[in-house]
């Protein structure tokens, strides 16, 4: 895989003539417009930045371990804020039958009943992270089905891969379960919030327009209070203009006074509503002060899919209008290579490349980087994260692109990767490592896709 510097960094450095966005830069060096891309020198010791100066400003003081980018791209390694570590990579065990959302739901219910023991999981939450590291993530948040006895299962595998993982890549969990779920008053709530809390993670759920919506949201912001959790939820992943579940997560959080952070997403539905519904939607969130991802090569993939049809429409949110409102918005990977999305590879420029071009983020640019570094990190309680400063890590992506143009034309062209200042190896994990993994095909799954089980 080709790099932009042929040598490798350890941990002392001086990058020269380095372009980097001033959406991410300290406020001293950045100037006054956050859309600009700003040449800098930015200086690096024992693995952390020592400073960020104008471009030519002053003399590197790294002596031999200086090096021109010449005008090259440098952003902070990048925060995927909506992932599914542990559906990913079960299409070539169980690919979705027929490109749906349906479809997609019944083939991993089908393969998590049927495979997903703590090895497997593990083996495929591994594979990701890997491929997830080589590409320039620093922080992950994962969504884990919490569905029992499911969640006996991936709780403990997360928490182990987090420790394993914690110098490379900062992870979270979020559960998820239908939240339906609730209709059925058995203390589900209490247990897996409780589980949830015991391993630092975030309370989940997918919402659907059901009779007890209401009842259900105000109940788990109240067992998210009462234990100091935040909320993910998912919702309105349709094309269903009566799909509002948006607009009522939205008075939930103000008619219940939540202080938490709270994240929604895909929200798809929002942009097949009326303007009127549209807007006193987006006051509400913007009251609420909800955090919005979109999930764009997963919704286009999935939404208005009809045999034989081309599709209508995009399947994303309405991020210009959000982000107009001052609402964060963000962009994330969502599945890879699961019956939900068949493809993807845990690769943050790819998908703001392709959210830039499914939702327009363009003419201009201007600060959506921001969607995979700074908001996300916020939005996850990392502010620290996803952004360039004197006296934080040394955690960089450096490319032979010197703008957007050349960079979301060619975003597999040479890229380093440098983390805590030393560069690292990019190698991606081969697929081939998963065929041991993906083998089985029980004849359980069959019988349950062919509705006999």
């Amino acid at each position: 895989m080709s790099e932009v510097l042929a040598v490798p960094i350890r941990g002392t450095a001086c990058l020269r003539q380095a372009r980097v966005p001033a959406a991410l830069l300290p406020v001293a060096v950045a100037g006054p417009d956050p859309a600009a891309l700003i040449l800098v020198d930015i200086e690096f010791e024992n693995g952390s930045i020592l400073s960020i100066t104008p471009a030519g400003s002053r003399a590197p003081v790294c002596g031999d371990y200086s090096y021109d980018l010449d005008g090259g791209l440098v952003l902070p390694t990048l925060v995927d804020m909506h992932t599914h570590l542990d559906k990913g990579h079960i299409s070539p065990r169980q690919p979705n039958p027929d490109g749906t959302f349906m479809g997609a739901l019944t083939a991993v219910g089908a393969d998590r009943t049927a495979n997903w023991t703590a090895e497997d999981v593990r083996a495929r939450m591994e594979f990701s992270l890997r491929c997830a590291f080589a590409h320039g993530t620093s922080l992950i948040r994962t969504h884990l089905d919490s569905i029992p006895p499911q969640e006996s299962i991936s709780w403990p595998v997360f928490e182990e891969v987090r420790a394993d993982w914690r110098e490379r890549i900062d992870l979270q969990a979020a559960c998820l379960f239908g939240i339906d779920r609730l209709d059925t008053d058995d203390g589900f709530l209490t247990a897996i919030a409780d589980r949830v809390a015991a391993a630092r993670g975030v309370l989940g759920a997918v919402t659907y327009m059901i009779p007890r919506l209401d009842e259900h949201l105000d109940a788990m912001m109240v067992a998210a209070s009462d234990r100091g959790l935040d909320l993910d939820f998912h919702a309105d992943e349709t094309g269903d203009c009566n799909a509002r579940t948006l607009h009522h997560i939205a008075e939930a959080a103000i008619r219940n006074g939540f202080e938490g952070r709270i994240v929604v997403g895909h929200c798809c539905s929002l942009a097949r509503q009326q303007p009127d519904e549209i807007d006193r939607t987006l006051d509400l969130v913007a009251k609420a002060g909800l955090g919005i991802v979109s999930l764009p090569m997963c919704n286009m993939y999935l939404q208005d899919r009809q045999a034989g049809r081309t599709p209508r429409w995009r399947g994303v949110t309405l991020l210009h209008e959000m982000k107009a409102r001052g609402i964060a918005v963000a962009v994330s990977s969502d599945n890879t290579r699961d019956p939900f999305y068949a493809y993807g590879d845990l690769d943050l420029v790819e998908v703001y490349t392709q959210a830039t071009r499914i939702l327009q983020l363009d003419h201009p640019v201007g600060d959506w980087i921001r969607t995979v570094s700074t908001t996300p990190a916020e939005l996850l309680g990392r502010p620290e994260q996803g952004r360039l400063r004197e006296g934080a890590p040394a955690n960089l992506m450096l490319f032979r692109a010197r703008d957007w143009s050349e960079l979301l034309a060619r975003p597999s062209g040479p890229r380093t990767v440098i983390r805590s200042g030393r560069s690292i190896d990019r190698t991606l994990p081969d697929y081939r490592e998963l065929d041991a993994v993906l083998a089985a095909r029980p004849k359980a799954l069959a019988k349950a896709l062919a509705g006999v089980a």
